[in-house]
Order: structure tokens, then C-alpha cells, then sequence
């Protein structure tokens, strides 16, 4: 039996405060290759930071969640996002 793996569409942020949205299936070695610049579209920007992501069953699912996200083409929707996804995080005290 074959266990499904996880797939994520996720947001960084980088101290100039630009933002990259992409998908992968793993989120940590994908944050490593952006930081080593081993990405074209996120080469000599970083450091970058994960500020949002949301976990799918499907690639599908997830490249149809980053193109949704993309399709936004705004910084004031991805900030509200970013801010809400924060606020709904349960508190570390």
C-alpha cells in the first residue's frame, strides 16, 4: 500500500518584503534551496522566510491553490492573508 504524500502550497517573505508563492511536496528542503539560491526567480533576494502554507493530498490541488494565490496579483491581499494565518495560530504561552 502506497502512503500519499503531503503536497504544500506555501508564501515567502523576504526582509525587503517581497513575496514568492510556490508548491512542493517538501516544504523544509525547498525554503533551503530558495536560501541557497537555487532558485532563478528567488536568487540574490533572500533570506526568505515562510509566512503562510496550506497542506493538500494532491499536486493538483496544490499547484490549483498557487495559482489561485498568483492570480491575487496583489500585495495587499497576500499581507491580509499572511496576517490572518498568524492571528489563527494558537499561542506559544
Amino acid at each position: 500500500m502506497c502512503v500519499p504524500v503531503p503536497y504544500f502550497t506555501y508564501i515567502l517573505q523576504n526582509p525587503d518584503g517581497r513575496f514568492y508563492i510556490g508548491q512542493t511536496d517538501d516544504l523544509a528542503l525547498r525554503l533551503k534551496r530558495h536560501n541557497m539560491d537555487e532558485s532563478f526567480s528567488t536568487k540574490n533576494r533572500g533570506p526568505w522566510a515562510i509566512v503562510w502554507f496550506k497542506q493538500f493530498m494532491s499536486r493538483a490541488e496544490a499547484v490549483t491553490e498557487e495559482r489561485r494565490l498568483k492570480a491575487l496579483k496583489s500585495r495587499k491581499a497576500l499581507t491580509a492573508l499572511v496576517a490572518q494565518s498568524v492571528e489563527s495560530r494558537p499561542s506559544r504561552d
